[in-house]
């Protein structure tokens, strides 16, 4: 290479560096900000749990239930992998709770225990939200400036039907676990309008809507979203249910969603002509994803346990409406 080569690959390295450099720098330290968010969201979101666990020991010994202060015992106790189950564990115990028997105060700080842990979970998986999107990035994962910091983890329990907010706008929801003939089940994948750069998977279905029954809202659903016409005795379930507070388009959604299992036949060519406005605008695709498919994925799929409980959908329905997450 002449001199005057080796000149202009400098210069142009030189400029490259004087561009990049201060996004670089710039990005890291936002990576980092956004680290320490997460770091602080789970305190909180620890601190709330914990508070959770010592009410409702107190609880326990009012009503006389050993088990539910032994859950409170072994959620306050357990390791980081192992805490979304032993929490909910707990959650399934307090929402079978008969509550009339406490006493106001009790009841009333049981409660606010509860919102809380909404609330910093709320919080919580915000931050996470943030930081993956961040963390996903090729520019980011190619010039690692990620650096050594663990990857951050939703934390995902059922939540309980409490009044979170005077402002949260209760939702139930109709959603279908849809089957190909290959046991694969049909996703969308979406944003939320205020953050179009976030992406999440989904399954079909959506708002049940006043005087509306459940099944009939499922067996619309599928059919304004798929062109597919299924009966309201195809449907298996309800097999899941769901509880989430999620906030989508700036408005806060307490939701309840009931899952069924559907299947289709072979060859079905999709028509979503009857997809809403907002189905219009926020969804960008669909595919057919295996459990094995949605077992590996860094992608965000909602519900957060569909892979690990889809395998017990393909088989006889029990007839037990389990909680999913």
């Amino acid at each position: 290479m002449t001199s005057s080569g080796v000149a202009t690959t400098f210069l142009v390295l030189l400029g490259l560096a004087v561009l990049i450099g201060p996004w670089t720098l710039g990005t890291a330290n936002r990576l980092d900000r956004l680290h320490v968010r997460t770091d602080a969201a789970w305190a909180a979101l620890d601190a709330a749990l914990a508070r959770r666990s010592v009410v409702t020991r107190a609880v326990a010994v009012v009503c006389g239930k050993p088990d539910l202060r032994a859950a409170a015992d072994r959620a306050e106790r357990a390791a980081r992998a192992d805490r979304e189950a032993a929490e909910n564990r707990l959650s399934a115990l307090l929402e079978a709770l008969d509550r009339t028997v406490l006493e106001p105060a009790l009841a009333a700080e049981l409660s606010d225990a509860e919102q809380r842990v909404v609330l910093a979970r709320r919080v919580h998986n915000d931050a996470v939200r943030d930081t993956l999107a961040l963390r996903r990035r090729r520019s980011v994962r190619w010039l690692r400036l990620a650096g050594t910091a663990p990857t951050p983890s939703y934390f995902e329990i059922a939540e309980p039907e409490v009044d979170v907010e005077s402002s949260t706008t209760q939702r139930v929801a109709a959603r279908v676990v849809l089957l190909d003939p290959e046991d694969r089940v049909l996703m969308f994948e979406g944003f939320d309008p205020s953050k179009p750069d976030e992406l999440f998977w989904f399954t079909v279905g959506g708002g049940v809507e006043p005087g509306e029954e459940l099944r009939a809202a499922a067996v619309r659903e599928v059919f304004e979203e798929t062109g597919a016409k299924i009966a309201a005795d195809d449907l298996v379930g309800p097999v899941w249910k769901r509880h989430a507070v999620v906030t989508f388009d700036g408005v806060t959604l307490a939701a309840t969603e009931w899952f069924f299992v559907a299947r289709v036949t072979a060859g079905l060519e999709l028509d979503t002509s009857g997809f809403n406005a907002i189905e219009q605008q926020t969804i960008r695709r669909h595919r057919w994803w295996s459990a094995e498919e949605l077992a590996s994925t860094d992608a965000t799929v909602y519900p957060v346990q569909l892979a690990e409980m889809l395998p017990g959908a393909l088989t006889e329905w029990d007839g037990t409406t389990r909680s999913v997450r």
